[in-house]
């Protein structure tokens, strides 16, 4: 078992979460259930897979929940560019999270290549 609080991948996912939760809260009152909801869940499924695949004795089962970890990251950069294009998000909050969720997806990228070689 691994401890995430140590892999740089999960804090720069968990700051993800942070930021996601704050700017949501502007967010119209019509998407708490929609859109707001799914970003939320989004973000917060990368942080979390990277935590269950700490959990897991294997490399192979740790790979796993990593990839499901950038699924989510690939549908979170969706959901952040609706949100501007539906005018949800500033540009200066826009570019901010979509570089930072850019950030976190390469991370992935790069611990899912070594966990796998």
């Amino acid at each position: 078992m691994k401890d995430y609080k140590k892999l740089l991948v999960w804090q720069k996912a968990h700051e993800n979460v942070l930021d996601v939760y704050r700017i949501t809260k502007a967010f119209p009152k019509e998407e708490q259930f929609g859109l707001t909801s799914q970003l939320r869940r989004s973000i917060v499924s990368v942080a979390n897979n990277i935590v269950e695949g700490c959990g897991k004795y294997t490399e192979k089962d740790f790979a796993n929940f990593l990839q499901i970890a950038l699924g989510s990251c690939q549908e979170s950069e969706y959901l952040i560019m609706l949100s501007f294009q539906l005018d949800y998000l500033q540009k200066t909050d826009y570019e901010r999270i979509s570089q930072q969720v850019g950030e976190a997806k390469a991370m992935l990228i790069s611990l899912i290549k070594t966990v796998r070689n």
